[in-house]
């Protein structure tokens, strides 16, 4: 097995130096032209039959035949209201060299658009040769580069780890790449392995994982010594099989990706990391591969967790919850000012959702408020979901104090973080995240593949969440 590539330089996936000569690409809406524009431009525009429609690109050419600039159509408002990322989609089709946009209208404006240009940069080439974008942009005045790039770099690393299969990506690669973090940034990693999570305090951790060849474990990464605490936990199941209950094949195609909720704490943690920001750091990963042996856990086999609360086992496919539970109690122990957890827990979620927009439960509504704004802010779709209190009911099998799989097959994604909540007791502010961490399809600045969700949003939030 090759080492797994960790944060590698990607020249595309960063601006043009800001006194770089450059062509001017003019971002035109529906119909309209810039004046800057000379008649003969403005003629051959005309001949090529651009109207500004949304997508739509135009080169114009100088005097003996060079590029002198580009026309990029934005639409209307309306168009642009369904999606994100709309210039990313001109990184692409430009001709090699330094670009500059023209025609931004706010700031807002020009940072999603530089951090769009970054993104579409981003391509996955560890087992296939591949082209990249040629166009380098030069960043908007009045954009922070350095920031957007250290955002872009940790999105990289997201959708690295997603797109990664499973026979190059079990839970010891996935706690050599939260090393190889923690060693780029001076952060400490600390690992529970195999039998010793039950030694420690782990069982259902060790549970889900003990079918695997490959050992189960809780990674522990820790950065910072002054600040507010902020810990992030992070779904790690490396492969789910779905365990004796076998999820057929449509099911298990993309369950590589079933560890998007550690590789966006990761990605997340590298943006916090390189901002420096005033705060503690902790990310926990349970790390497991949830396999089919003799010694897989079964249906109906009732196990005590960490927080001592006894779960009925109802189904071996909800096992993301059980490992997740471990992890928070961990957490939760500390008390610290905010506990995260993200997951690609349920395909609840997806179906009230779809993949694009992620549900984020929490009970404490300034946080739910400011994450809100910042989705709005940053192009990061979130959307809250309600802890709703009438179905606890739901979780608890009278034989055991939980459910890991209710019956029923209604509010899924729901009864999943009330369960999720029941182990974060003693932490004031707790906000579960039900992510997806997939592009079903291409769009600008996401090609198909593994993909982040609500870092960016926390990442922004996070300054009037923590009060830095």
């Amino acid at each position: 097995m090759t080492a797994l590539p960790f944060l590698p330089d990607r020249p595309e996936m960063r601006f043009a130096p800001t006194n770089a000569a450059s062509l001017p690409l003019w971002l035109c809406e529906a119909e309209a032209r810039p004046e800057a524009l000379t008649p003969a431009q403005s003629a051959w525009a005309a001949a090529q039959g651009f109207t500004g429609a949304l997508g739509q690109l135009c080169l114009l050419p100088a005097e003996g035949g060079a590029v002198a600039g580009a026309l990029f159509g934005i639409g209307s408002a309306a168009k642009r209201a369904r999606g994100r990322f709309a210039v990313a989609e001109a990184a692409s089709a430009l001709p090699e060299g330094n670009w500059r946009i023209e025609g931004l209208s706010s700031d807002a404006e020009a940072e999603e658009a530089a951090l769009g240009w970054l993104l579409e940069g981003y391509r996955y080439r560890r087992y296939a040769a591949g082209s990249t974008p040629k166009a380098r942009l030069v960043c908007p005045e009045g954009v922070d580069a350095a920031r957007l790039e250290i955002i872009a770099e940790g999105e990289a690393l997201t959708r690295d780890l997603i797109n990664t299969p499973a026979n190059d990506l079990g839970p010891v690669e996935l706690e050599g790449a939260a090393r190889a973090l923690a060693a780029r940034h001076g952060a400490h990693v600390h690992t529970v392995e195999g039998e010793a999570l039950l030694a420690q305090g782990f069982p259902l951790i060790h549970a889900v994982g003990r079918a695997s060849t490959r050992a189960p474990r809780l990674i522990d990464l820790r950065w910072g010594e002054s600040g507010p605490e902020l810990t992030l936990v992070g779904k790690g199941v490396c492969f789910d099989t779905g365990g004796l209950d076998l999820k057929p094949a449509a099911s298990m195609g993309l369950m590589k990706k079933d560890m998007g909720g550690a590789a966006t704490v990761l990605g997340l943690a590298h943006m916090i990391m390189g901002h420096g920001l005033p705060l503690r750091l902790r990310v926990l990963i349970p790390a497991v591969e949830n396999a089919v042996a003799g010694d897989a856990f079964r249906p109906q086999d009732i196990y005590t967790s960490r927080k001592g609360l006894t779960v009925e086992i109802n189904n071996t496919d909800a096992e993301g919850r059980l490992v997740l539970a471990d992890a928070l109690a961990h957490a939760d122990e500390e008390a610290p000012d905010l506990i995260l957890c993200m997951a690609t827990l349920t395909g609840a979620a997806r179906v009230a959702l779809g993949p694009d927009v992620p549900p984020f439960y929490t009970d404490d509504d300034n946080l739910a408020g400011a994450l809100a704004r910042a989705s709005a802010q940053v192009a990061d779709p979130l959307w809250r979901m309600p802890f709703w209190a009438p179905y606890e009911a739901m979780i608890e099998p009278g034989i055991a104090d939980l459910d890991n799989a209710p019956s029923g097959g209604m509010a899924g994604s729901i009864t999943a973080a009330l369960f999720l909540r029941r182990f974060v007791t003693e932490t004031e502010r707790f906000v579960h995240f039900d992510i997806y961490g997939w592009q079903p399809a291409a769009k600008p600045g996401r090609p198909k593949g593994g993909v982040g969700q609500g870092a960016r949003a926390i990442l922004a939030a996070l300054p009037e969440v923590l009060e830095l």
